[in-house]
């Protein structure tokens, strides 16, 4: 690939609210295959390429750098198209590991050219800071009929497999004890935060033959050790295996669980002991609503889309809904407004969200780990408690009408 150095005006310094958007995204995964860095991109439905819609990539020396090192366009014939059943398109290409060295930030766009500069669409753009764990991991993990599957969890008795580039090599796993805490509030006291055991206690592990399929029937957090034979050098890799249909929630338990953001723990209790857990939830909702029917399912599909965007934005080493991050996008919705520095931090910007109905914003440091390389923790503040306790508010007291400034309500698409 013949790339173009960068002499262009200076870009618009990206806002990075569209990639957390409920909606189709574009994902993304990589495979180191010698000199080479393989990218594989799965394009949601409807995918469109060609003519107006070119594969466009640019290397950035960071989320806000105001001009890209490089970029350049993939050509049709070295995208390998692949036509999914349901309209997407998967693709995959390669570039010289050379170019990217570690804490590169890849820009992956099928948006047309003249879409609005500042925005990242969900379903044509992607961004992919490169670590060094990422720049060498030889494999990729696949599902049941050998396609990448471009996620970092798995459900509970889902089959996969892990492609190895060469040959194909052993797979040492193993589980860990980890218990899946959710968030504090904004307003806790660092200090009170419990720090993580230095090392996780081992539930179960064995190794699989070369190539052979996986299949863990226990939800936990499982880490897969790959390589080690013919010289080949072992590569780590942290999986999340979910319960039952995850992102989504199907059982009572998983429904109550993320009313602990709203909820005292002795209301979750009753919502347990119930008959019919999941007819008490509904009341539950209902009882908000004052009796609004209307009302009360907006709210239910409301709150638990959340849930579900969230935890398929922010799975880590549990489940998306209970991290720093999901927190907020929970309780307060989408953030309006993203911005990225050089060192990794992410803003939210909410508009109306301060005292007075001003703006406000929360930051996020990266934590990243094994088990958890894109991890962000929340710079919590004493200053966050009256306007945490006003969004909780707004969810338990709204209106019976679907109008009226108490509504959480969610963004409209750009």
């Amino acid at each position: 690939m013949a790339a173009r150095e960068a002499h262009a005006p200076l870009a618009p310094r990206p806002d990075y609210a569209g990639l957390y958007r409920d909606a189709a995204h574009l994902d993304v995964d990589t495979r180191r295959e010698g000199d080479s860095l393989r990218l594989y991109l799965l394009l949601p439905a409807p995918a469109r390429l060609g003519p107006g819609h070119p594969l466009r990539l640019a290397a950035w020396p960071s989320f806000d750098a105001k001009q890209p090192l490089w970029q350049d366009s993939i050509p049709r014939r070295r995208q390998h198209p692949r036509p999914e059943a349901d309209g997407g398109v998967r693709l995959s290409f390669c570039i010289a590991a050379a170019r990217v060295p570690a804490g590169t930030v890849l820009e992956l766009s099928t948006a047309a050219p003249d879409a609005k500069g500042d925005y990242q669409p969900p379903a044509t753009t992607a961004w992919l800071r490169l670590t060094e764990a990422m720049l060498v991991r030889p494999f990729v993990l696949t599902d049941s009929v050998g396609q990448p599957l471009l996620r970092r969890y798995v459900r509970a008795g889902e089959t996969f497999g892990v492609d190895s580039y060469g040959l194909y090599q052993p797979v040492r796993w193993r589980q860990y004890a980890v218990a899946p805490t959710p968030a504090l509030p904004p307003m806790t006291n660092p200090a009170a935060l419990a720090g993580g055991p230095r090392t996780l206690p081992v539930l179960d592990s064995a190794t699989t033959r070369p190539g052979e399929p996986l299949r863990f029937d226990a939800p936990g957090l499982y880490a897969l050790r790959v390589g080690g034979t013919n010289g080949a050098v072992p590569r780590t890799l942290a999986v999340l295996v979910a319960p039952n249909d995850y992102p989504k929630l199907t059982t009572a338990a998983e429904l109550i669980e993320p009313l602990r953001y709203l909820t005292t723990s002795q209301e979750r209790q009753k919502l347990t002991n119930a008959p019919d857990p999941k007819r008490a939830v509904d009341k539950f909702w209902l009882d908000i609503a004052q009796g609004n029917q209307r009302l009360g399912r907006d709210l239910i599909k409301r709150y638990y889309g959340r849930v579900t965007a969230a935890n398929h934005l922010f799975a880590a080493h549990k489940a998306g809904w209970l991290t720093d991050r999901g927190l907020l996008y929970v309780v307060l919705g989408a953030p309006p407004s993203v911005r990225r520095s050089f060192n990794g931090e992410e803003r939210w910007f909410y508009p109306e969200g301060g005292l007075g109905g001003g703006p406000i914003t929360y930051t996020f440091r990266p934590r990243p780990s094994t088990f958890a390389p894109d991890y962000y923790e929340l710079v919590r503040r004493p200053e966050y408690e009256l306007l945490w306790y006003a969004a909780v508010e707004k969810w338990r007291t709204p209106p019976t009408a679907l109008t009226g400034p108490n509504v959480p309500t969610d963004l409209p698409d750009r």
